[in-house]
């Protein structure tokens, strides 16, 4: 396989805002940005652009692989910012982290409604 994953563009409403949470979180680097595009860096070069687009959005789902020190960093933040969060993408087990897979996940929502999923080990 020769494919990679290289950017994504994420509809936001405030995308300084979006940025510095995903910065936050992620424990991102800051990117150059251009036009309408306020940009954050994660692993292996690949670039979040965050910008708010012409029309409405619906909601959509970002899921982070993340080691289990960062997992911890990022439940903290998480905590601390009192932050709604869910165990399962359904939203039954509020306030929880699943366990599911060998590792451990936790779902909830980003400044502009997007559903953000933190893993520490892959689906497959």
């Amino acid at each position: 396989m020769t494919a990679r994953f290289n950017h994504t563009i994420i509809a936001s409403e405030d995308p300084s805002q979006m940025a510095q949470f995903y910065r936050d979180l992620l424990d991102a680097d800051e990117a150059p940005s251009w036009g309408p595009f306020v940009n954050v860096q994660i692993a292996d070069g690949v670039l979040l652009q965050f910008a708010t687009p012409p029309m409405g959005f619906p909601p959509q789902h970002y899921a982070y692989l993340l080691d289990d020190d960062h997992f911890d960093r990022a439940y903290a933040m998480i905590t601390k910012r009192r932050l709604d969060h869910w165990a399962d993408p359904q939203r039954t087990r509020p306030g929880e982290v699943n366990n599911e897979h060998g590792g451990r996940g936790v779902y909830l929502l980003d400044p502009s409604g997007h559903y953000v999923e933190l893993i520490t080990r892959p689906y497959l």
